[in-house]
């Protein structure tokens, strides 16, 4: 199909979301009475001038956070070392990439935990991790009474069924050789979850949940556009009906319309079948509006992890604050004035070789000796907020002195203070307490 380039966009908020259009493309029109005012102001646009925030304000609202939901799942100092083989023909492990060491985090049930960071941070990995596609170094990983981690392939086959994963390229996850109606048909008969005479009705219904013609099961991926592919991959992820979506950012190869359109797409299928979402992203503004709560990670931890509010208003960990800066902001840029960027000086250190202490030390504008001698906990210092940094503050009200000594047992130099007795029984657990460090009073308090 060509485009006018003069053409106007018209996205109605009924065709963002999950029943937009029947195949599930971006509707555009080129008549547009110029006497009719759209949602973006009088002035003509075309759909790549849209941001993604401005999209979804004109589909579903912001996923809402319930403090009181229970965890599906739960990770605790989850590891994945990729062992480094030397050349020649004995070949011996000399080293291991240390692509995930020691996260802990939990999926509520019924609702989306956002995992951010830049690339090679192990956010990928730690997907592959949850739905076992990599068997864990170390940790668990509990779901269901069940720790994922120390079950063998064939414990794992009944609850492949309750954890999923939507893969990030919708051009390489679906085999060209296989229709639509096998692809997503697939599932149903490994696990024989209905009669063979009765997978086509099934396959069908899930095409008309994701928003596809359900006629269309016989063609191939390649006769549909990547959004429309996406929605197969969800259609399959779907089948068995999963407790727990892993979505590796599933619209990262989308445009901009096409995002808004599949992000509501799940928030659809969230509501309405109660899926736990664990959402990897690089775009803060699609994790800000679909997870309530977001995760930051650094090469292989998690630096900084709370609510929706909390990450994207008062970030306290250096690392985020810099992430959050680089993002682009539109409306900003609209009225004037920019925000300030925060540069990080050199490159990200190598996983097989990571800094002692702190991993973010080399990079961080902050750090002091005791960064170099002893790694920061996620330490809860909020509701819903936790920090891994000695010298965790908002933007700007950084403490000149670390605020972890206490809890640690050591001096500022991160020395062992003798006679000092280290007060951290409770900075590992996944999850939240109802007590919590107060960066100020360096007290503990709650609510």
């Amino acid at each position: 199909m060509t485009q006018d380039p003069n053409a106007r966009a018209e996205i109605e908020p009924t065709e963002v979301g999950a029943n937009a259009a029947e195949t599930g493309d971006r509707q555009l029109t080129a008549e547009h009475s110029p006497e009719t005012p759209d949602a973006y102001g009088s002035h003509e646009i075309g759909i790549e001038d849209l941001d993604f925030a401005t999209l979804a304000e004109h589909g579903h609202t912001a996923t809402k956070l319930d403090p009181l939901a229970p965890a599906v799942l739960s990770v605790d100092n989850l590891k994945m070392y990729f062992p480094v083989k030397s050349s020649g023909v004995v070949r011996r492990t000399i080293g291991h990439v240390q692509a995930v060491d020691g996260i802990s985090f939990e999926v509520p049930k019924g609702g989306s935990l956002g995992l951010v960071g830049e690339s090679g941070c192990g956010k990928s990995t730690t997907g592959r991790l949850i739905t076992r596609l990599y068997k864990p170094t170390g940790g668990s990983m509990m779901f269901d009474g069940h720790d994922l981690a120390k079950l063998s392939a064939r414990e794992m086959k009944p609850l492949r069924r309750d954890v999923q994963m939507i893969f990030q390229d919708p051009y390489t996850s679906l085999n060209p050789r296989h229709t639509v109606g096998t692809i997503v048909g697939a599932p149903l008969e490994v696990h024989k979850i209905v009669p063979k005479n009765q997978v086509l009705k099934r396959v069908q219904e899930l095409l008309e949940i994701v928003g596809l013609n359900p006629e269309h099961y016989n063609r191939y991926p390649n006769e549909f556009s990547g959004g429309q592919r996406q929605r197969i991959g969800i259609a399959r992820a779907l089948t068995l009906n999963p407790k727990v979506l892993v979505a590796d950012e599933p619209v990262s190869a989308l445009d901009v319309s096409i995002q808004a359109q599949v992000v509501n797409l799940l928030q659809d299928i969230q509501s309405e079948f109660d899926v736990s979402f664990l959402f990897i992203a690089h775009d803060l503004a699609i994790v800000r509006h679909f997870c309530p709560e977001v995760a930051v990670m650094y090469l292989g931890k998690i630096v900084e992890i709370g609510d929706r509010e909390t990450i994207y208003g008062k970030p306290h960990h250096p690392y985020t604050q810099a992430l959050l800066s680089a993002v682009p902001d539109v409306k900003q840029a609209a009225v004037g004035g920019r925000r300030e960027r925060i540069r990080l000086e050199g490159d990200v250190p190598s996983p097989i070789n990571p800094p002692s202490g702190c991993r973010f030390r080399t990079r961080c504008q902050f750090a002091q000796e005791i960064c170099a001698k002893v790694e920061p906990p996620l330490l809860q210092i909020g509701q819903r907020h936790k920090v891994a940094c000695h010298f965790a503050g908002e933007l700007g009200s950084h403490p000149a002195s670390p605020v972890t000594t206490d809890l640690l047992g050591v001096d500022d130099q991160g020395s062992p203070v003798a006679g000092a007795t280290p007060t951290n029984t409770q900075l590992t657990i996944p999850g939240y307490e109802d007590t919590w460090y107060d960066l100020k009073t360096k007290q503990t308090t709650g609510a």
